[in-house]
């Protein structure tokens, strides 16, 4: 008797539950989603009938230059700051070079040596050379002997020797305090070109490396700025060197500004991750278009932000 009326009870509890799930499902399936409302932000209009769309970086004009060491070592004085105006020659810091200055010190002690060796020899030389005279002068066969006559003349000749060593030695040390010197001036890195200094990353009192993380310096023209666009490679064939070139900011598509045409970078290269969007495919590969922009003052534009770029191309 207990056994049927749990064995019913068991049926009737699992019925009860499979009607609750179809309940619950029939309500999911009944209810509605909310429509969906517009993007939050507007995509950036095409400005050209037809064009090839790319995402672009603003660059440095002529690109931004990575400011490396010459040699790993200490930074003891940093000359140049973000923003400063830096001129072709012009110091951006200095890196430790008191172990050259300690050659030098002996380079210039040997240079002295040296020029003292060279006074030596030509004061010998100038006596042995008297000597000398003296005795061809002499008209008797009876008062020199010819032996005595040759050894004077090969004395000379030593002593000739022996002062063109030391001009020789004073040559090497001169080129030794010269090479010194522009090993030193290598130690304080100069800017290559005319720009402004973009970004700093080493400080007085730090180790610089000549494989660093980041470069020590980031030097470019900023009064004139270019844009490097991506264009993925199935759109490779749709470029031709001229074309016109429309760029926004990415997140701000009202911020939009004309391009003149550089070059393209006749190279095909692997995409480089910008967004870091999950959608952005980075297994295709680019060819780089490099377009130029006077810089506005409102809004101002800062290398490093990205732009979405559209240039004019017709359909293939």
């Amino acid at each position: 008797m207990f056994s049927n009326v749990l064995r019913y009870g068991t049926i009737a509890a699992s019925l009860g539950g499979v009607a609750a799930i179809l309940g619950i499902a029939r309500l999911q399936a009944e209810r509605q989603m909310p429509p969906a409302g517009d993007p939050p932000l507007a995509p950036a209009p095409r400005p050209y009938a037809q064009s090839v769309s790319a995402t672009g970086i603003l660059e440095a004009l002529s690109e931004n230059v990575a400011i490396g060491v010459p040699q790993p070592g200490l930074v003891t004085e940093v000359m140049a700051k973000v923003n400063d105006a830096v001129k072709t020659g012009d110091v951006l810091f200095r890196l430790d070079d008191r172990d050259l200055r300690a050659q030098e010190i002996s380079a210039r002690s040997r240079l002295e040596v040296s020029r003292t060796k060279i006074a030596v020899s030509e004061a010998q030389l100038v006596k042995l050379e008297s000597q000398l005279s003296r005795l061809a002068a002499v008209n008797d066969p009876r008062a020199v002997s010819r032996d005595d006559l040759e050894n004077r003349r090969q004395d000379v000749a030593v002593a000739q020797a022996q002062l063109h060593a030391a001009r020789a030695e004073l040559a090497a040390a001169e080129s030794e305090l010269k090479s010194i010197d522009l090993l030193v001036e290598r130690l304080s890195v100069r800017a290559p070109r005319d720009g402004t200094v973009i970004q700093v990353n080493i400080h007085a009192g730090e180790y610089a490396s000549t494989a660093p993380k980041n470069p020590a310096m980031i030097v470019g023209e900023t009064g004139r700025l270019q844009v490097r666009a991506d264009v993925d490679e199935q759109n490779a064939t749709r470029i031709r060197p001229g074309q016109k070139g429309h760029a926004s900011l990415k997140g701000d598509p009202s911020v939009t500004f004309p391009l003149d045409f550089v070059r393209v970078e006749p190279y095909v290269i692997p995409k480089v991750s910008l967004t870091g969007a999950g959608t952005e495919r980075v297994d295709t590969r680019v060819l780089q278009v490099i377009f130029s922009l006077d810089r506005p003052d409102d809004p101002p534009l800062y290398v490093g932000q990205q732009v979405d770029v559209f240039i004019e191309a017709p359909e293939k």
